[in-house]
């Protein structure tokens, strides 16, 4: 068995709100005033009310090369993943005492919003007191189905090393990928849905000496779930130009859910002998607000179950891979009763889909 013990967080620099970024990119966007005045109901439809950014407005009216966008990335993704780390092993809201650096076997690295070699869990691993022998996973281009495979493969690990403890780090820094001068209909979404973010998640080995150290019932890892859909590798992911990364995000998603994601949940109930009646709630990926109304319908469930995926989209956008991380984190300070279940789940390029179950313990 496997128990995430601990979440830990890192806040980008700058705030904006919706309204503000809504003003600004009807300034700056390359498209007539009249088709940029029709798309503009976007911000105001997509539930997201603020965002952080680890760069200020005035960066987005400017070019910038791939490799300027990149430089930033690594500065800002070691600055923050260190922080995340940092709040993760010492948050006091899980934890009675701070686990030590070296007590960490595995890190393992999400993002899919910059590159780096050596991968950048490397350079995180140098900033602080960690053994020489931790193994390294780096896991990118999983885009928003990143944090979710993140834990499902720490739980991996630690189902055959259950002394262990797992460290999984996502950083996701979207800002750096908006394309002032892409005037297609995806870059201007991404610009009202997407938002910066970083987070840590502690997972231990059911035999790990250090779960003593929880302070409150914890999500026990119960079973795992990956699936990917044939033929749709141009649903959502990034188009890599001289540029950099530019979006991509078909329209055809929330349909996807209906079909895709509904067919591969309703079997993973059946594997693990649960049903839509035992799931107090869901952990669930705000791809969009169309996304999770969309899973309240094939599942009928209510917006009361998906809360958690509501607000976190409303304060801080869709992070990508580490939205999920800031969603199991409002939950678990929750003190959930013993014995509720709950599914988390994530979308992501290719196309796919990531499912957990989860007993709190």
């Amino acid at each position: 068995m496997t128990y995430i013990c601990s979440i830990g967080t890192s806040i980008p620099e700058y705030n904006l709100t919706q309204t503000e970024i809504q003003t600004f990119i009807k300034e700056i966007f390359p498209r007539p005033a009249r088709e940029v005045n029709r798309l503009l109901p976007v911000f105001d439809h997509a539930a997201v009310k603020n965002r952080q950014f680890v760069v200020e407005q005035s960066w987005f009216a400017n070019e910038h090369s791939f490799q300027e966008r990149n430089d930033i990335y690594q500065t800002k993704a070691i600055k923050h993943g260190v922080e995340a780390i940092d709040h993760c092993l010492s948050n006091q809201d899980f934890l009675s005492h701070p686990i030590p650096y070296d007590a960490i076997d595995v890190i393992i690295f999400v993002s899919s919003t910059g590159i780096a070699t050596p991968s950048l869990d490397a350079y995180l691993l140098n900033e602080r007191n960690f053994r020489d022998d931790v193994i390294r996973m780096p896991l990118w281009g999983l885009g928003c189905a990143g944090g979710a495979s993140g834990l499902a493969r720490a739980h991996d690990w630690l189902s055959s090393n259950r002394e262990g403890s797992v460290l999984v780090v996502s950083v996701e820094l979207c800002s750096l990928a908006f394309q002032k001068n892409d005037d297609k209909k995806s870059n201007f979404i991404g610009s009202a849905l997407f938002g910066d973010g970083t987070a840590a998640g502690l997972l231990l080995g059911d035999k790990s000496p250090y779960l003593k150290e929880r302070r409150r019932t914890s999500p026990k890892v119960h079973q795992t779930s990956t699936r990917l859909k044939k033929d749709a590798l141009n649903v959502m992911g990034w188009a890599i130009t001289d540029n950099g990364f530019e979006v991509i995000f078909a329209k055809s998603i929330p349909s996807l859910v209906k079909e895709f994601w509904r067919e591969h949940t309703l079997t993973f109930f059946k594997q693990i002998d649960w049903s839509v009646e035992d799931i107090s709630c869901y952990i669930a990926h705000p791809g969009g607000k169309k996304v999770l109304e969309a899973m309240e319908e094939v599942l009928d469930i209510t917006k009361t179950q998906l809360h958690y995926s509501y607000k976190i989209l409303s304060d801080h956008g869709n992070m990508s891979s580490v939205t999920v991380f800031y969603i199991l984190n409002a939950w678990m300070k929750e003190n959930m009763k013993q014995g509720e279940k709950s599914i988390l789940s994530a979308l992501g390029p290719g196309f796919s889909s990531e499912l957990i179950s989860l007993e709190w313990s």
